[in-house]
């Protein structure tokens, strides 16, 4: 049957054993005293997971919206929104991990329980000890603000290349319209992308390992967390040498070493040490915060596979495409790896020469300047991204239609009271679910401010434009969210969206941005909230406790990333604009956000219609929406030969379009430690693997963030002031080569 791809994930990740015997844990501790059953329970998916890894123990009477959760989750979600927007603004593309405020908040919440007395009225303040479901409920409040908000991004992006500054009231509140539509898609399609086992939201494993860990007595939680906070300080004072004193090691590759900068051919194809310098073939990082972007520690196998194989083909892809003119940009001199647009003779493209007083096209000025062009390497990811967004729909169609038909058919996604096998949903009845009409109404609220937002300052779409993106947006999250909620990958979409803005508001760059905005950051913002809505029923939290959660880390998020966007902009724009950045400061997502405006925004009809330079592009959709028919046609034909139903082709055309942006050096370290721990580890020490697996990737996120986010502000200058570590040969001068001496500057 072809849904079975879906319905039991362990086929998708491994043979099922048929003699495997499934048994229930009440808590991770009775593995630890079944030792002769080592060889007999290999992890083989969600099943497996969730009854081997996560335990279904709970406590319903401890409290989760204490006195602690406000003043902590209050403090860490505004903590997290400020480094993530510091982030955003990074050439490393580095995020907030929720590990690390997991750890922060433990820390914190236990020493909150000693120092509060707790007799009398104090009681109220400090009801006990620490518990699981306020901790998650921190967690989840500090995550939900630790990442910057896409409006944001594009008011960012108004400000550096538009001259357009928005109103605080306007931005902050736009950024709430934004992310709390998403949280009402997400309310919606718990029943399809939440409660039932299949969705495993793999992102979550280390977070439930270590909460879980952390809370649960016994002998064997007890040497996991010495275990643990042994990996956490090795990590955090290991990262100071990559990451400040020893740079080099952060993208070796003893290629360029004996090239030393003197060839553009060895930067490009082996290069990967500082922003757009190359696709870091055989470059291997030392630096976690770079490793952990290829989640080698808990992506299933199967995802990796699929984005080592799109990633392999990717450095043939891009430097056959480049010095065979693809695109034009090598004739034309324009850099390897960059975002920005350029002219015809390569210099940076003056868009504001080509536009209106009112941000629309001028054809005649148009017509005197000429068109832009985008670099070969970013214009074939922007093709590679539109056949991984064509072919997410058709894989969905193939594997998963019984599951999308069981919640569609009569509207079961909008009703209450339904009931799944997921031993922690069965878990979750206790508590009194959030009804329908609470998510309901958040989105008609959400929906409403995004209306009226729309008019406020400068005009960004019509009525009806927020409406039908909205729409779109619901769509995408459906077929998406699957994706993620069983491999937990994320597919971008955004071309997609920009591709109907185009034809919506033609010749309009800045609508285009804010139909992207509306018809598809908000989808993968619902990929967030679903997220955490799993995390809350691993945990065994209220379903209430953590929809308030939710909802207060958005609302402090936006505040929060607005203000430090305005600090980051004003004293660092010449570094921003610059399409090729710093070692330290770099505008690339926000070059982005504009590249794909001007492009598409306003002069979709110039670049992209049959017989102009970028027409192949959009052509994508159609390609990629093709190519899964072949597998699963070969699937068909020949149901024993499991690679077919193995690959998924939306994650390898991903990975065919992800070298061309920021540093390379996290591939091939992940490459080796995902191969090792989730086929040979897994497979060979499943005792192990069951019980630090996940927790080692904690431990590691966790110390890694921490140190990151102190040498951020002591030396990096998020401060104002930058600290740099004396040059030496690990460390030259970035006025003379590059971190890994690929590239003479």
């Amino acid at each position: 049957m072809a849904h079975s791809h879906l319905t039991e994930p362990s086929e998708v990740l491994e043979h099922q054993e048929k003699d495997l015997k499934v048994f229930d844990v009440h808590s991770t501790e009775s593995v630890e005293e079944t030792p002769s059953q080592e060889s007999e329970h290999i992890i083989r998916g969600a099943g497996d997971i969730t009854h081997l890894i996560i335990s279904d123990e709970d406590n319903p009477d401890l409290p989760a919206l204490t006195f602690r959760f406000w003043v902590l989750g209050i403090g860490l979600a505004t903590f997290g929104s400020v480094l993530s927007e510091i982030y955003f603004w990074k050439p490393q593309n580095a995020i907030v991990s929720a590990l690390f405020q997991l750890i922060i908040s433990y820390v914190l919440g236990t020493a909150m329980h000693y120092a509060i007395p707790s007799t009398g009225i104090w009681r109220r303040l400090n009801p006990g000890p620490f518990n699981i479901k306020e901790h998650t409920c921190i967690t989840i409040m500090a995550s939900t603000a630790s990442v910057t908000a896409n409006a944001i991004g594009i008011v960012a992006t108004l400000d550096l290349f538009y001259g357009v500054t928005l109103n605080p009231g306007a931005a902050i509140f736009q950024t709430f319209a934004s992310q709390l539509i998403g949280y009402g898609f997400a309310g919606l399609l718990r029943t399809l992308l939440v409660w039932p086992t299949y969705a495993l939201f793999p992102n979550q494993l280390p977070s439930i390992s270590l909460l879980q860990s952390m809370h649960f007595g016994g002998l064997l939680n007890r040497k996991k967390m010495k275990y643990f906070w042994i990996v956490f300080w090795a990590i955090f004072c290991w990262e100071i040498i990559p990451t400040w004193i020893f740079p080099l090691i952060t993208a070796f590759s003893v290629i360029c070493l004996a090239d030393n900068g003197r060839s553009p051919v060895i930067r490009n194809i082996f290069g990967a040490g500082g922003s757009n310098e190359g696709l870091g073939l055989l470059s291997f990082s030392f630096d976690w915060t770079l490793i952990t972007q290829a989640y080698p520690l808990y992506w299933p196998l199967q995802t990796q596979v699929s984005s080592w194989i799109g990633l392999g083909f990717g450095y043939a892809l891009m430097a056959g495409c480049y010095y065979n003119d693809v695109f034009q940009g090598y004739s034309r001199g324009l850099p390897f790896m960059s975002t920005a647009l350029f002219t015809g003779n390569g210099s940076s493209y003056n868009q504001s020469a080509i536009l209106s007083s009112d941000n629309r096209l001028d054809p005649a000025k148009y017509a005197e300047v000429g068109p832009p062009f985008m670099t070969t390497t970013y214009a074939v990811s922007l093709l590679m991204s539109y056949a991984s967004m064509g072919a997410a729909f058709s894989h969905i169609l193939l594997w998963h239609w019984t599951e999308l038909w069981q919640a569609f058919k009569g509207f079961n996604f909008l009703k209450s009271g339904q009931d799944f096998e997921d031993i922690h949903f069965q878990r979750m009845k206790v508590y009194k679910e959030v009804p329908q009409w609470w998510y309901g109404s958040v989105f008609i609220v959400s929906l409403g401010l995004a209306i009226g937002m729309a008019y406020v300052g400068i005009n960004t779409l019509p009525w009806w434009s927020v409406l039908v993106f909205t729409v779109i947006a619901f769509i995408l999250a459906v077929i998406l969210g699957f994706i993620y909620a069983v491999t937990g990958f994320q597919i971008p979409t955004g071309g997609f969206v920009q591709v109907i803005a185009a034809y919506v508001h033609p010749q309009q760059p800045i609508q285009n941005m804010y139909a992207k905005l509306y018809g598809y950051n908000t989808g993968y913002q619902t990929f967030a909230m679903l997220s955490d809505l799993k995390l809350g029923q691993y945990a065994k939290v209220p379903p209430r406790a953590t929809f308030v959660a939710q909802i207060s880390g958005t609302i402090i998020g936006a505040i929060f990333n607005y203000i430090l966007y305005k600090s980051i902009v004003d004293a660092h724009r010449a570094d921003l604009i610059n399409p090729i950045g710093t070692r330290i400061w770099s505008g690339w997502n926000s070059q982005e956000i504009n590249s794909a405006a001007i492009t598409w925004g306003a002069l979709s009809a110039e670049l992209y219609s049959p017989g102009k330079t970028y027409f192949q592009i959009p052509l994508g959709l159609l390609y990629g929406f093709l190519a899964p028919f072949l597998l699963y046609g070969l699937h068909r034909l020949f149901p024993r030969q499991r690679i077919w139903s193995y690959l998924n082709m939306p994650i390898i055309f991903t990975y065919l379009g992800w070298l061309p942006f920021s540093v390379n050096g996290m591939w091939w370290p992940g490459f080796v430690i995902g191969l090792y721990t989730q086929w040979w580890v897994r497979t060979r020490k499943p005792r192990w693997y069951i019980k630090y697996n996940y927790l080692t990737s904690a431990a590691l996120d966790g110390g890694a963030s921490i140190i990151y986010f102190i040498l951020n502000f002591a030396v990096f200058g998020a401060s104002g002031n930058t600290i740099s570590f004396p040059t030496w040969w690990g460390n030259p001068n970035p006025n003379v080569i590059s971190v890994d001496h690929c590239m003479a500057t």
